[in-house]
């Protein structure tokens, strides 16, 4: 069974950092994806950033340029360094892990969520 654990968020001001990080425990795939979305409430998911087997990264429209995904094999955590944070990134955001990762969460039944972690954004 895989769990994903995030840690890392908290409140911070517009401007400011964190990096998020998620541990990963339990056998995934070398072949699939992770990846970290966030969301606000009442609204659907999104991709923030998403690094796949090869370890190439692609990155929401949002986080391009302040944003930077990244992942230490050797102890299976993932990471994304969020910096220059605006009120707009206030949400929760969740580790994903899936052969597939869509814009908008897992592609397939067989992937895996996080318990998310809430970022906070003051201007």
């Amino acid at each position: 069974q895989v769990r994903l654990t995030e840690s890392g968020g908290g409140s911070v001001q517009a401007g400011g950092s964190l990096t998020l990080s998620c541990a990963a425990s339990g056998y995934i795939d070398s072949g699939w994806s992770m990846g970290w979305y966030r969301q606000i409430l009442g609204k659907e998911p999104e991709a923030v950033a998403i690094l796949d087997s090869d370890g190439d990264a692609a990155y929401g429209v949002s986080a391009k340029g302040r944003f930077i995904i990244s992942k230490d094999n050797v102890k299976n955590v993932l990471y994304l360094q969020m910096n220059n944070l605006k009120p707009e990134d206030t949400a929760m955001y969740f580790c994903a892990a899936d052969g597939i990762l869509t814009p908008y969460g897992l592609g397939s039944d067989s992937g895996y969520w996080g318990q998310g972690v809430q970022v906070t954004v003051s201007s």
